[in-house]
């Protein structure tokens, strides 16, 4: 293992004055004095090595872990919804039946999986900021993401199939580390039980505890065509963690915004009560309504609906933290006492300046733009996979014949082989699905800019959104992955000769897009970097004085958690940390959401009712963590998290160790139902090892 740490690095070891669990903590960065000074343990180097190695992500935007030798990642069920729909049909529902592979010749290829372990981490902190000195608006962020493509090519080397690497940018700027990661681009399915167990309670009982989830699953990665050897990973301990007990989690949390202004806090705010509160209700209905079609529409339909229900919980409960008057006062005091200290060190003020009032003025121009960005550079008017392929394929052939340096950096050529297996993967599109998606959002773009505004004019000109979207589909050959194939190896020449509508449509927005990405990311992204950047050093000095540890937002960029095993007091009631299979029955009403499988009805009889089922802990996790593996001080697997309480759902902005709970299923739970509901005894000896008891 390679864990470089920086100067800055070193200096967050320092101890801190806050007991709380709180924080998502780089792994060369981990507060040790804190949990030494809490719970008489801290891990050593050893502990964190295996930690780092057996740690994994989906690269979709989840966490996992390896939990055998031979290439098993356990990770949730609700992170591997793509794959299983992915291989179903109309007359396969893996959703609803669930997957089994008995043995590994049974063992089905996600079409567009990515599993990625991280190698080593170093810091170019220094590189970067020498490239992007003296350097304002475009010319900053054409050099950071010149920097960023120079960086990432060079740690990744030759080895362009199995090595990923990733510029990661901490304190919003104040750091930058690459990243390496093996990457596997073979991943099979191995098991998933029934969606009405792995989601028991639906969005009822989504965020909210007790629970009573299976939300797991197995994939298996392999290298040239057999199981991939991974010897170190996590062993599995079926007893699990007590009341109380230490325990941590590795995972991938996406993003937060503890490190963001006031006046960003307000945009952010505006844009979930204004944007996203809107949009997603708009799509829960259009998709309650396609789901009382045929078998098929309803399949869809559902499961579009699991994303956008989750998706309207949280952004409720970030709405209702950002609401809060507590949490906006305590970001304005905190954010005082910053500037106070820094008008009170007459050298930091001056190299900081007042970029407080830069990012505001950021926050003017971003407000001022965000619809029509988001509508067009963030393909929000067309939601289609269709539009998806042809805008990568666009982009890429002009992309590509460009130096790497000078690319956009989503086209870098590290990220090449993951577009290209995209492109490549063969899953199923459904065009009268898309016809309802394209059609919903083309009348969002109209209802949203007006019927005469240039870009709207250009997409629909006298025609309905119906119309357009009926025409774009029926002419349309992108849902044929040789043909994606095709477009992509000829690149520019390819494109030009092009009739496929949707390659037409991406062409002739190009200048526009493109023209609304150079302003936005002058205007707003790079002053908020840079601003970002000045105030970052100005809390590294802050934090330095006062003794204590600070840590970056996150940036599904792999991170450590430690909390406890505990429950917490909701209006004066104690909710208790455990619940067992057998509530699970309790629950059982026949009825979606509370309807368990035929499987589980049938294995009532040989289950432990007794058997822990989930569990809540203190950790400071977010959206991203799904899939994490909770452990032990031992480093052994005691549960895999897949969720949190309502309170944790402000965690995106602060962290409150009396009520955020993240909630996860237990390892003994996953055990037993393997054995007994499952019958998958090879996959429960995988896991314990040969001398386990059948």
């Amino acid at each position: 293992m390679l864990l470089r740490r920086a100067g800055l690095a070193l200096m967050l070891l320092m101890p801190t004055l806050s007991p709380a669990a709180e924080g998502m903590w780089p792994l060369d960065q981990l507060p040790t004095a804190q949990m030494q000074a809490r719970y008489g343990f801290a891990p050593d180097a050893a502990w964190v090595a295996k930690a780092m190695r057996a740690s994994a992500r989906l690269a979709g935007g989840c966490s996992a872990s390896f939990v055998s030798p031979d290439g098993l990642v356990m990770s949730n069920h609700h992170c591997i919804t793509r794959c299983l729909q992915s291989l179903s049909g109309p007359d396969k529902d893996l959703m609803a039946s669930g997957f089994l592979a008995r043995d590994r010749t049974q063992e089905l290829r996600c079409p567009d999986f990515e599993v990625n372990r991280l190698e080593a981490i170093t810091d170019v902190t220094e590189q970067v900021r020498a490239a992007t000195a003296g350097k304002t608006g475009a010319a900053f962020q054409a050099a950071e993401d010149a920097a960023r493509a120079r960086l990432t090519r060079e740690c990744r080397g030759t080895d362009t199939e199995n090595t990923r690497c990733d510029m990661v940018t901490l304190y919003r700027g104040g750091q930058h580390q690459l990243y390496k990661y093996r990457r596997y681009a073979d991943v099979r399915l191995v098991w998933a039980p029934e969606e009405a167990a792995a989601a028991f309670g639906g969005d009822p009982d989504n965020f909210n505890f007790p629970r009573w989830c299976l939300d797991a699953a197995f994939l298996r990665v392999y290298e040239n065509g057999k199981p991939a050897a991974v010897p170190e990973h996590f062993k599995f301990h079926p007893a699990g963690a007590s009341a109380g007990e230490m325990v941590f989690i590795t995972g991938h949390p996406g993003s937060t915004q503890r490190l963001l202004t006031v006046a960003q806090l307000h945009t952010e705010r505006n844009t979930l009560a204004l944007e996203n509160m809107p949009r997603l209700s708009e799509l829960r209905g259009v998709m309650l309504q396609l789901a009382r079609g045929d078998a098929e529409a309803r399949r869809l339909a559902l499961g579009a609906l699991q994303g956008i229900e989750n998706g309207l919980k949280v952004t409720r409960g970030r709405l209702q933290a950002l609401g809060e008057g507590t949490l906006m006062d305590d970001k304005r005091r905190s954010e005082e006492a910053l500037r106070a200290f820094v008008a009170s060190q007459p050298e930091l003020a001056a190299r900081t300046g007042d970029p407080w009032a830069q990012i505001e003025a950021a926050q003017r121009v971003k407000r001022e733009m965000e619809t029509e960005y988001q509508l067009f550079e963030g393909s929000g008017a067309f939601l289609s996979a269709h539009y998806a392929h042809a805008r990568t394929l666009v982009r890429g052939a002009a992309e590509r014949s460009k130096p790497n340096a000078e690319r956009l950096r989503e086209f870098n050529d590290t990220q090449l082989p993951q577009i290209e297996q995209r492109l490549r993967a063969a899953v199923p599109v459904y065009p009268a699905f898309e016809q309802v998606r394209l059609a919903w959002s083309l009348n969002r773009m109209r209802s949203l800019l007006g019927p005469d505004h240039p870009l709207v004019q250009q997409v629909l000109g006298p025609r309905s959104p119906d119309d357009v979207a009926a025409a774009l589909l029926a002419g349309t050959r992108l849902g044929d992955a040789a043909e994606r194939e095709r477009l992509w190896a000829g690149g520019a020449a390819a494109i030009a000769a092009s009739s496929d509508p949707f390659i037409r449509l991406a062409s002739a927005l190009e200048p526009a897009t493109r023209a609304l990405r150079a302003r936005y990311e002058a205007q707003v992204l790079a002053v908020e970097r840079q601003a970002a950047t000045r105030i970052a050093q100005s809390q590294f000095a802050m934090a330095r004085q006062q003794g204590r540890p600070l840590y970056p937002d996150a940036t599904f960029s792999l991170r450590l958690s430690y909390g406890e095993v505990a429950g917490w007091q909701e209006k004066g009631r104690a909710v208790p940390p455990f619940t067992d299979i057998g509530g699970a029955f309790r629950r059982h009403s026949g009825a979606a959401p509370f309807a368990l499988p035929a499987s589980w009805l049938a294995a009532q009889p040989r289950l432990n009712a007794a058997t822990p089922y989930n569990f809540a802990t203190t950790h400071d996790i977010i959206g991203g963590n799904s899939g994490s593996p909770v452990l032990d001080r031992q480093g052994r697997v005691v549960g895999l998290a897949f969720d949190g309480n309502v309170h944790s759902l402000g965690g995106a902005y602060s962290y409150d160790e009396s009520r955020n709970r993240a909630v996860s299923v237990h390892a003994g739970a996953i055990v037993e139902t393997l054995r007994q509901v499952y019958r998958a005894d090879a996959l429960v000896q995988e896991l314990l090892g040969p001398s386990a008891a059948p």
